[in-house]
């Protein structure tokens, strides 16, 4: 089976990287739009980054954080896209099913935000305290 076997290929697939991306970033303003918690994460996103300025952080430390919260906002649009589709195929009616999956989303969301609470508490946190108590 070649790369070119037309057998699996779907007619409605985007073909051209702008219309990819032109998708992508309705995504996200979609979810910055209907998400309170998305547009929560953000804003904290952007506490961290002045933060990091302000402090001057080093290259690792940087990384770190801009890793730790690319993960939180990118765990938020696949939680999103998980309840939408749950909604979808439950008409958005009562189901234990669409419950745990729902809950399983949110549970992740929550892991990853932890670990990027920790990550800013570990860079954070010592710089914090050379300011104010030595």
């Amino acid at each position: 089976m070649g790369l070119k076997d037309k057998r699996y290929t779907t007619k409605w697939k985007n073909r051209r990287f702008i219309k990819s991306l032109k998708y992508a970033i309705c995504g996200l303003i979609t979810t910055f739009r209907e998400e309170r918690n998305f547009r929560f994460d953000v804003f904290a996103f952007f506490m961290v980054i002045l933060g990091g300025f302000y402090f001057e952080l080093d290259v690792n430390e940087w990384l770190w954080l801009l890793i730790s919260s690319a993960l939180v906002l990118t765990m938020e649009v696949v939680n999103t896209s998980i309840e939408n589709i749950v909604d979808l195929t439950t008409h958005l009616e009562t189901n234990k099913l669409a419950k745990k999956a729902k809950d399983m989303g949110s549970a992740a969301v929550l892991i990853t935000a932890i670990f990027a609470c920790i990550v800013a508490m570990v860079i954070f946190l010592p710089k914090i305290y050379i300011i104010f108590f030595v």
